[in-house]
């Protein structure tokens, strides 16, 4: 579907982006999905090709263009070919590890990691998750405690995604006991600092070719200068960067969804039954025109709040209501196109089959959707209490 909210200057971007993922990408998916894991060589040809960093200052590696349409124009490309993997790989890299360091990280930080993450020969990663603390953060133990001009990292994180090929690694822990929400910072860890060790890499239902990994801290040392943004104020810090990982999810399920309905239009008007392409039927045509309206629908959701990411006025509400809503969306209309795809859609040699089990996570990471309707919820309760 078109869509009004692009303008030229995205679709000349749309035009490189195809010809990145048909030289690097498409020939590459089926044994990146065999392997379970990403070349290296992909990320430096994104590099290369200007996708990475687009929203980064120019005197940091970037492109200077703080405009997600350009970050939505690549999700889009890469659901049309089912590169979903590379898709989540780089959506952390460009809307969690890159943001944090543009928006907290000192001048030193930003010239040592945003040259090398926009270039690709640097990959980054996000750790909040614990084994016993997913959308609870406050329940994490992972611990930083000072030793004279260091800090000593002591813990683990698990499901992080680019886990296993990161070379950097923003991880959020406890810095003063008993302070909880207050009492949490970030950290910049490379991945080659003695006491860094990386866990199995996780198999995983979707997103085969995606890396995502254990990693464990075993009294990793860490100068002063390590501490992103200011002590304490982790968890604040975090909660103000969730909105743009959540619409980086609800943009990645309008792109999946889309790249569903047009694959699956398609095979009802080429698949036969009865005598005549199944697209014929009232059913199959009823079915069509749902998920044709179900998408126009969140499409439309998407588009407000990009306009307001771009303006600076994203609310977390904002942000919550587009990524329960739409990664549900997108579940529920892969689920009708494999269904529409009858015993084929099972099958892993057509991407609706991939497509249905890259879709699960969505509603999971980035806070579960039930924690997206308590912040919709405890905001709707809070303004009525007040008139």
């Amino acid at each position: 579907m078109k869509r009004s909210i692009y303008d030229q200057d995205h679709e000349d971007f749309r035009s490189s982006v195809k010809a990145f993922i048909a030289k690097h990408i498409t020939p590459n998916i089926e044994r990146w999905d065999s392997e379970g894991f990403i070349d290296r060589d992909a990320w430096t040809a994104a590099g290369e090709a200007g996708l990475l960093g687009i929203s980064v200052p120019g005197e940091y590696g970037g492109g200077g263009i703080p405009d997600f349409r350009f970050r939505t124009v690549q999700m889009e490309e890469f659901a049309a070919v089912g590169a979903n993997s590379f898709n989540a790989g780089t959506s952390v890299q460009d809307d969690l590890v890159i943001p944090y360091l543009v928006d907290l990280g000192t001048h030193e930080q930003k010239q040592r990691w945003l040259p090398s993450l926009c270039d690709g020969t640097a990959i980054g990663a996000m750790a909040m998750t614990e084994p016993g603390a997913g959308s609870d953060l406050q329940g994490i133990r992972t611990t930083a405690t000072r030793d004279g001009d260091d800090w000593v990292l002591q813990g683990s994180k698990i499901f992080i995604t680019n886990g296993i090929a990161a070379d950097v690694v923003i991880v959020l822990a406890k810095t003063t006991h008993g302070a909880g929400s207050r009492g949490m910072s970030l950290f910049l860890v490379p991945t080659t600092a003695p006491g860094f060790r990386r866990g199995r890499k996780l198999e995983k239902l979707g997103l085969r070719s995606n890396d995502t990994a254990e990693l464990f801290f075993d009294d990793l040392r860490l100068p002063a200068d390590s501490l992103l943004g200011h002590e304490g104020k982790g968890f604040v810090h975090v909660m103000e960067r969730l909105p743009r990982e959540r619409m980086s999810i609800a943009a990645t399920a309008v792109a999946a969804a889309a790249a569903a309905f047009e694959w699956t239009r398609t095979y009802c008007f080429e698949r036969h039954a009865f005598g005549q392409p199944i697209g014929n039927f009232q059913a199959t045509r009823f079915t069509l025109a749902e998920i044709a309206t179900d998408l126009e629908a969140g499409t439309s959701l998407l588009d407000r709040a990009t306009v307001l990411l771009n303006a600076g006025e994203l609310s977390a509400v904002d942000a919550a209501q587009a990524k329960y809503w739409l990664s549900d969306m997108h579940n529920k209309i892969v689920d009708r196109c494999l269904q529409l795809h009858g015993g084929y859609g099972y099958m892993l040699e057509y991407p609706i089959a991939k497509a249905y089990a890259d879709a699960r996570i969505l509603p999971i990471y980035g806070g579960t959707n039930e924690i997206m309707k308590e912040i919709i919820g405890r905001d709707i309760a809070a303004r009525t209490r007040s008139q």
